[in-house]
């Protein structure tokens, strides 16, 4: 855009009126969201199917869900992605964390583009819960999904992966994918699905309860064999940070 200044002077000369040097080419503004939760014993990414309408880049490709920043809606880029969490699953996530910036000349052909993204993590019984009509789910393959994304959204997405599992070897954040009741074996699957690979039963148990993480309840989950406790999480605001990593010796 080019620059205006009204007759009589500065801009800046009155009040609430754009300041000289402020009225320059703006970058296309965007937000998207990795969204992560279990199915299947897998960790799966929501993804959403591009529209093919006139000018859009990438038609019917795959991608991230995301869009651009709402000013008149969007306090902050937290608020648009959360708004844009909601568009595309019907939930709150209970957890949401800035992963990082992308931008450059070429990334979205239709002009100087920056996203900023970030992940989140819902419950599987929550995850099917109010999808939109474009959004479905894909299990990661070797931190990646089997369609092509659009834009540089694999990349972004396998930041996120990387994220998670980094996070997940000292805090608490694969609580967030449980549902509201659970059992002791069912949280130490999700730790081992999140990290791909198997975690020690007595070492994992003592590492849950001596956390102030989860706390049990009147109830016990029936099967095959003697009944389980059922857990839920404590409620808390933030993740529980441990002292040691999952590869350290307890």
């Amino acid at each position: 855009m080019a620059g205006r200044q009204g007759p009589g002077g500065g801009a800046g000369d009155r009040p609430g009126a754009k300041r000289a040097g402020l009225d320059f080419p703006r970058p296309l503004t965007t937000v998207d969201i990795v969204i992560f939760t279990i199915r299947l014993e897998a960790l799966h990414v929501l993804l959403v199917r591009r529209g093919h309408g006139e000018g859009e880049p990438f038609p019917d490709a795959f991608a991230l869900p995301g869009g651009f920043v709402d000013v008149a809606r969007d306090a902050d880029l937290a608020a648009c992605a959360r708004r844009k969490l909601a568009e595309k699953t019907g939930v709150v996530s209970p957890y949401l964390e800035q992963l990082g910036s992308w931008g450059s000349a070429t990334r979205d052909p239709r002009g100087w583009s920056a996203t900023h993204a970030y992940f989140a993590l819902i419950p599987a019984s929550a995850a099917d819960a109010a999808l939109a009509a474009d959004a479905q789910w894909f299990p990661l393959q070797d931190d990646n999904v089997k369609p092509k994304l659009a834009f540089d959204h694999a990349e972004i997405l396998q930041a996120a992966v990387q994220r998670l599992r980094n996070k997940v070897e000292y805090t608490s954040l694969p609580a967030y994918l449980m549902p509201e009741e659970f059992t002791l074996p069912e949280l130490q699957r999700t730790y081992e699905v999140v990290l791909d690979r198997l975690l020690e039963k007595s070492a994992f148990r003592t590492r849950m309860l001596s956390a102030d993480l989860i706390e049990p309840i009147a109830k016990m989950r029936k099967g095959p064999n003697r009944p389980a406790q059922l857990y839920r999480l404590k409620k808390k605001a933030a993740p529980v940070y441990f002292a040691r990593t999952f590869n350290a010796p307890e």
